[in-house]
């Protein structure tokens, strides 16, 4: 086993591909001489090139633009919007494009690009740097979502995403960028579709994402000391969703809490509890707590911050509230 940052396992799952494939290519802001803007791409450009690690102007639309022609041409681009907000100045490519053309030459073609989107708070980047809009992504048919909460899972699921003949939106939580774990000495890919159980528990079963999967354990160790096993439940891709797991801890537990940083209104989490509610809800002896952002943009201050974003605290509370 190695220990890396969550970052560099990025890396080293974007290295692998583009030593495995020649199509692989790299895009965006900043990603080459400058590595990055939280350092993913590293000094990936001095060992592949500026054909393959490709500086672009300050346009996500042609970020997006590009990828998707790449795309359609043959090669396999990893495209970086330096902010998931940002991705709103693309969603027209990647809406109407991107998750449809497939669709709308029969087959005939793919579309292998992957997105990169790093999102969510924490770093005090304020309203229009601190958001997380999977929601947006997961409600257009075509488009793939995949957000890994650990460097084990980055990589992993990076491999399989660059190698997927279909759009993916990567999702990366800029708080985890540095935190350190263990990764396998091979660089094996990991399904998408395939949920993974982070804890064993049999009280409740609590389904987050991202960052908020650190603090779901957290939580779990909190509640441990009450004599509570919770069981977290770690989805890794959005969609494709992995109901087969969820479904089964769910059984099991009878209990969920569902935790995402997004705005709770109108969130991903909020179609995962409607699924919930519509697939199994005879097995459920309590009501479906969901936790999410409050309903306002993110503040610049750090303790308005952090009051907007769901902690650990808010986790125990809610496991406790349906127990």
């Amino acid at each position: 086993m190695r220990v890396m940052t969550y970052a560099e396992a990025l890396r080293e799952a974007m290295r692998n591909e583009l030593k495995r494939d020649p199509r692989v290519f790299i895009m965006g802001e900043d990603v080459g001489r400058f590595g990055g803007c939280f350092g993913v791409t590293g000094n990936l450009v001095e060992e592949f090139g500026e054909d393959r690690v490709r500086d672009t102007p300050i346009s996500e639309e042609a970020i997006a633009g590009a990828a998707i022609g790449a795309a359609a041409t043959g090669m396999r681009p990893v495209a970086e919007i330096m902010f998931i907000d940002f991705v709103t100045v693309a969603m027209d490519q990647l809406v109407n494009q991107a998750a449809k053309m497939r669709y709308m030459f029969g087959g005939n073609i793919s579309l292998p690009m992957v997105v990169r989107l790093p999102e969510g708070g924490g770093i005090q980047a304020a309203a229009q740097h601190s958001q997380c809009l999977e929601a947006w992504l997961t409600h257009v048919p075509g488009i793939k979502v995949v957000y890994p909460s650990d460097p084990q899972d980055a990589l992993g699921l990076l491999i399989s995403s660059i190698r997927d003949d279909n759009p993916v939106a990567f999702i990366e939580h800029k708080m985890l960028y540095s935190v350190k774990g263990e990764v396998s000495d091979e660089n094996e890919p990991i399904p998408l579709g395939l949920a993974a159980v982070k804890r064993k528990g049999e009280d409740a079963t609590v389904i987050a994402t991202g960052y908020m999967v650190s603090k779901a354990l957290k939580a779990a160790e909190e509640l441990a000391k009450d004599g509570i096993e919770i069981e977290v439940i770690d989805p890794r891709t959005l969609f494709p969703l992995d109901k087969e797991t969820i479904y089964g801890s769910i059984k099991k537990t009878h209990k969920v809490v569902i935790v995402t940083e997004e705005a709770k209104r109108g969130g991903w989490g909020g179609e995962l509890a409607a699924q919930i509610a519509e697939e199994v809800f005879d097995y459920l002896d309590a009501q479906i707590v969901r936790i999410g952002a409050l309903n306002t943009p993110i503040p610049f201050a750090k303790n308005l911050e952090s009051y907007c974003i769901p902690s650990e605290v808010d986790i125990v509370n809610a496991v406790k509230s349906i127990l």
